[in-house]
């Protein structure tokens, strides 16, 4: 059934954006003709930074495998910037999220041509101290393929190992550790994740790097997002063939086998919380949810916070 959807999404997904692509050229002439849009202010313009870079995977057991492409995206301060990513968190909701009172910023791929693809988007959530900010915490969004779900959690940027919380792969089973690890973005933007297995080791690891694109070299954010998010989908699902080609062992969806997979992630983070040499801060918290609410962010239990919510359609 999961391959017929995707099947479903996948063609739905090409006529859509083929249909949106063919129509870009003529509407961005006729918005520009008939319809100037108002002037931005200086903060609206500088609200919106664009990033180039390359995100590289590599996987070192029980085969090796390695890729690299490269990517472009949008981090929005989402006090200011005049139109943000749907379907994501708010300024206010981040801040209660994280207990902290500045800026929040959001790292993401803009949806393109009707199609959203996200594995990954990080909220950089400030603290205010003076006149200074200070990067305090941040919130990874993960967004698993094909199966729709979508999982938020806290994480110290400077280093944090989290239980592994959702099923990304179907090559990897959900007894590793994610240690992740995240700069202030500026000029550079650097990100880390690796996998930390009980019987594997640490035998994964995924970067994203990249650069800072001056805005005046960018005269359209839709020309420059131009199927970002279905590049990032078709290099998914090719790797993920050749695992399959290499004899990687595929793994179903712990939903059928194990239904209380979120609540043995749960159970696994507390106890690396409760080592000392891996613990990392107390105040935040969990949860167990499934519904798009996130509501439940100003509940506080002392421990870390994790939300599960369905990804919106098309799956991104």
């Amino acid at each position: 059934m999961e391959i017929f959807y995707l099947l479903c999404s996948i063609i739905s997904t090409f006529f859509t954006s083929l249909a949106l692509s063919l129509l870009l050229p003529f509407r961005f002439l006729l918005t520009r003709h008939r319809h100037p849009p108002p002037p931005l202010s200086t903060t609206q313009v500088e609200a919106v930074s664009l990033y180039e870079g390359t995100v590289w995977h590599e996987r070192r057991r029980p085969v090796r495998h390695s890729f690299r492409y490269s990517v472009r995206y949008a981090l929005f301060d989402l006090d200011n910037a005049p139109n943000t990513p749907p379907d994501h968190l708010s300024a206010d909701v981040a801040r209660r999220f994280t207990k902290t009172d500045g800026p929040v910023f959001l790292l993401t791929i803009p949806p393109s041509v009707g199609y959203e693809q996200n594995p990954l988007s990080i909220y950089y959530c400030y603290d205010l101290e003076g006149n200074t900010k200070l990067l305090k915490k941040c919130i990874a969004e993960v967004t698993n393929t094909p199966w729709g779900e979508r999982v938020l959690f806290v994480f110290d940027p400077n280093s944090d190992l989290v239980a592994k919380p959702l099923h990304v792969s179907p090559f990897m089973d959900m007894l590793g550790n994610w240690s992740l690890k995240a700069n202030a973005p500026d000029q550079n933007l650097l990100v880390t994740i690796s996998v930390q297995h009980p019987e594997l080791g640490d035998y994964f690891l995924a970067t994203l790097k990249a650069k800072r694109v001056s805005p005046e070299s960018v005269h359209d954010h839709a020309l420059f997002f131009w199927l970002m998010p279905h590049k990032v989908a078709l290099w998914i699902y090719w790797h993920a063939l050749k695992l399959w080609w290499k004899n990687v062992s595929f793994i179903q969806h712990p939903r059928y086998t194990n239904p209380s997979y979120r609540e043995d992630a749960l159970n696994r983070d507390r106890k690396l919380q409760c080592c000392p040499g891996l613990r990392r801060n107390k105040a935040e918290h969990m949860q167990v949810g499934g519904s798009d609410s996130v509501t439940g962010v100003e509940k506080d239990h002392g421990e870390r916070y994790f939300v599960w919510r369905d990804a919106k359609w098309p799956w991104s």
